[in-house]
C-alpha cells in the first residue's frame, strides 16, 4: 500500500511519518500532484497558521490537488481545518471540502485557556474510522474549532462541544493528533489504513 503525506509549510509532520512506520508502512513525503493522486491513502497533516497555509498550498496548485484526490484522505489538526471552508485564522477562505467554518475559541472563564492543549474525550463516535475510541482519551494543541455540523463523526468538550473528527465522502479529518495519543491514536490510524 503507497501512503503519501502532503508535504507543505506546516510541522508537525515528522511525527506522522513515524506513527505511519510504527505500524509497518514506509511513507512517501510529497508535494508532486500525480504522487498524491496515485497514492492508496494520503495524510494531510500539520501545525501551523490557517491563510500562510493556504497562501502555500494555492502557490504549488495543492489545493486542486487534494480536493481532486478520490482515495480515502485523512487531514490532521490544521489539515481538518483546511480541509473546512473558512477559517477565523487569517480571515482566509479555505479547500471547502467540509461545509463548516472554523472559529477561534473565546473563554468564558478564568481557567479556560487558549490554546486547548491537552488530553480530551471523544464522545459520539460514528464511522468506521473511530471503530472501538468511543470514550477514549486523545491529545490535542489548538486555539480554533471546528463547530458541531452534519459531517461530524466524534465531538469532544472544551469551552463548549465541538467537532473532533469529520468525515465526508473519501475525507476524514481529525482536529486532536492521532500520532501523539498512544495506543488510541494508533488504532484511529490502522483503522484509516484499512477503510
Amino acid at each position: 500500500m503507497q501512503i503519501a503525506v502532503v508535504k507543505y509549510n506546516a510541522g508537525n509532520i515528522f511525527s506522522v511519518m513515524n506513527a505511519l512506520r510504527r505500524l509497518g508502512t514506509e511513507p512517501v513525503l510529497t508535494d508532486d500532484g500525480n504522487e498524491l493522486r496515485n497514492a492508496d491513502r494520503v495524510i494531510f497533516p500539520g501545525q501551523g497558521e490557517a491563510s500562510n497555509a493556504m497562501a502555500y498550498l494555492r502557490e504549488h496548485r495543492l489545493d486542486e490537488v487534494i480536493c481532486s484526490l478520490r482515495q480515502p484522505v485523512l487531514g490532521i489538526c490544521i489539515g481538518q481545518q483546511l480541509l473546512c471552508k473558512h477559517s477565523e485564522e487569517g480571515d482566509v477562505d479555505c479547500l471547502g471540502i467540509f461545509d463548516a467554518s472554523v472559529k477561534r475559541f473565546v473563554p468564558t472563564r478564568h481557567e479556560e485557556k487558549v490554546p486547548c492543549m491537552g488530553w480530551n474525550m471523544l464522545h459520539g463516535t460514528a464511522s468506521p474510522l473511530m471503530e472501538g475510541i468511543e470514550g477514549q482519551y486523545v491529545y490535542f494543541v489548538h486555539s480554533y474549532y471546528v463547530p458541531l455540523c452534519k459531517e461530524t463523526i466524534a465531538t469532544a468538550d472544551y469551552i463548549l462541544p465541538y467537532s473532533a473528527a469529520l468525515h465526508k465522502d473519501n475525507f476524514y479529518a481529525t482536529q486532536f493528533h492521532p500520532e501523539k495519543s498512544g495506543s488510541v491514536g494508533e488504532r484511529i490510524i490502522k483503522n484509516f489504513l484499512e477503510l
